[in-house]
């Protein structure tokens, strides 16, 4: 069994011990570095290639938790942001979702929220705490712009992507290889200017595709 490499960026020791004990206890999550601030962990990126950061947004020094995403993203973009803070003001997480976050889950959520978001984020799937899902999405709604030049097995692809459908799966819908999906789920963030799957929803739901009651988070 392969294992998420994870990096945990937190300036609190206690909770990075915390969060390592307890995902650690799981065969499929290993955790490979741990930062206090946004300029180690970009210093530790490129050496340690981790699959998911778990990222505070607070954080001692120049740069904040928002900012470090942007630039995780940025250098290492096979690498997953799962936003984990007692922050939960629309404001803050609207900024950590654009900045390529994927995931977003609260300090005080049960501790299962946190490994179905890493397990989630390692296939490039969203999942983002209940509590604030439904305002957020709205939030984003309302600010993103939609490219109209996708083809219509691209809209296809998004509709699966929306109803939180693994590669495999709409691959097996459509009738074509896993491949072919990877190859119009590239096509689809590059023609929409996004960076992860989080985006492509939002997409969805602001063409009218489907209803907020009807995503996958």
């Amino acid at each position: 069994m392969s294992q998420i490499r994870l990096l945990l960026v937190d300036d609190h020791t206690v909770v990075r011990k915390g969060i390592r004990t307890y995902l650690e206890s799981f065969d499929d999550t290993a955790v490979i570095g741990e930062a206090a601030s946004g300029e180690a962990c970009l210093e530790m990126l490129e050496s340690l290639l981790p699959d998911v950061v778990i990222m505070d947004l607070l954080m001692p020094g120049g740069m904040d938790g928002i900012e470090t995403t942007q630039k995780v993203r940025e250098q290492s973009p096979h690498t997953q942001v799962v936003v984990l803070t007692a922050h939960t003001d629309d404001a803050r997480v609207i900024a950590a979702l654009r900045a390529g976050a994927i995931g977003y889950v609260r300090k005080d959520a049960d501790p299962d929220l946190l490994l179905t978001a890493v397990r989630a984020a390692a296939k490039g799937q969203s999942i983002l705490d209940p509590t604030i899902a439904g305002n957020i999405l709205q939030e984003l709604v309302r600010g993103t712009a939609v490219a109209p030049d996708l083809t219509e097995r691209e809209m296809n692809v998004l509709r699966g992507l929306a109803h939180g459908k693994t590669n495999r799966e709409i691959a097996a819908e459509l009738v074509v290889s896993d491949e072919t999906i990877k190859t119009h789920v590239g096509n689809i963030l590059s023609k929409l200017q996004m960076t992860h799957r989080t985006q492509a929803v939002i997409a969805a739901l602001k063409q009218g595709l489907i209803s907020l009651d009807e995503i996958e988070l």
